[in-house]
């Protein structure tokens, strides 16, 4: 961390923690009323994604209605399956109503499945193909250098992700062009649908393959909420493209989901959403 980054009060990081708690009751009612969708990998991003927009995203819950609407900073959820944990703290934005994140996955809602930009306030791109996300951000980074418009393009990659080759090619991309507009998160929580990634395609030393591509990178805990927010301030500092390789808990907050890749995709039942709803409750 720079020795100028700015750090959170007391009260900011018991209020994140107040949020984050509430933001996984929103994750698992959410796919137990759908009886479909991703629990762990949404869990892991919780923290992440309240820290973002928080503290370090220019929001704009008015969207598109707002003038300041070209002044935002992006958000890219190239791990589109961690939609419940998106709408969940856009909604506590503001950007939607709280009570329309029970009709997650339901026909005709706007809170699809995977993030739709033609149906969700707040959804930059669609995403849920993956290995797709870095792509796009590097050509809304390079259109807002155009532009000369000085905001900030976010991304959100799952460490599965970085098994694939378009993504490697968007980072070589990012590099070559300087784009330190961008801040990429990584995922990496350890799990993917058919395992551990060292098991089904090993990625490490990730570290030092982001570096020997020019990137900038930091290596957090993702759960903590000051870490978060002091990598970002240093990533603003950067001449280069930052990676925040953010090491989290697949289903972290719900005891036997945690460092299970079972939770991958599936539903929480009766029984099992109410034990986690009264650990989230203690």
């Amino acid at each position: 961390m720079t020795e100028n980054a700015q750090t959170l009060t007391e009260k900011e990081i018991l209020e994140l923690k107040e949020l984050c708690n509430e933001m996984r009751k929103d994750v698992v009612s959410m796919i137990h009323a759908a009886k479909s969708g991703h629990p762990g990998g949404n869990l892991s991003a919780v923290e992440i994604f309240a820290v973002l927009y928080k503290k370090c995203i220019k929001i704009c819950p008015e969207w598109d209605k707002s003038s300041d609407f070209d002044k935002r900073d992006r958000f890219v959820l190239s791990k589109g399956h961690a939609s419940a944990a998106l709408y969940s703290i856009l909604a506590r934005c503001g950007y939607f109503s709280v009570d329309e994140l029970l009709n997650f996955r339901k026909l005709g809602s706007n809170l699809q499945g995977h993030p739709s930009c033609r149906h969700a306030k707040g959804v930059e791109v669609s995403t849920g193909s993956l290995g797709q996300g870095l792509s796009m951000a590097c050509g809304i980074a390079l259109g807002l250098r155009l532009d000369k418009n000085p905001a900030t393009v976010y991304v959100y990659l799952g460490d599965g992700e970085m098994q694939e080759g378009s993504v490697w090619e968007a980072v070589m991309n990012a590099s070559h062009h300087n784009l330190n507009n961008i801040i990429a998160f990584i995922d990496r929580n350890r799990l993917q649908i058919d395992g551990n990634t060292e098991n089904i395609k090993a990625i490490e030393p990730l570290a030092d393959k982001l570096e020997a591509f020019g990137w900038n990178v930091i290596e957090i805990d993702g759960h903590d909420v000051e870490e978060i927010y002091e990598a970002v301030c240093s990533a603003k500092t950067m001449d280069r493209p930052t990676a925040i390789i953010a090491n989290t808990i697949k289903g972290k907050g719900v005891s036997y989901m945690e460092n299970n890749a079972g939770w991958h995709g599936k539903a929480p039942n009766d029984a099992e959403y109410e034990t986690a709803m009264k650990e989230l409750s203690r």
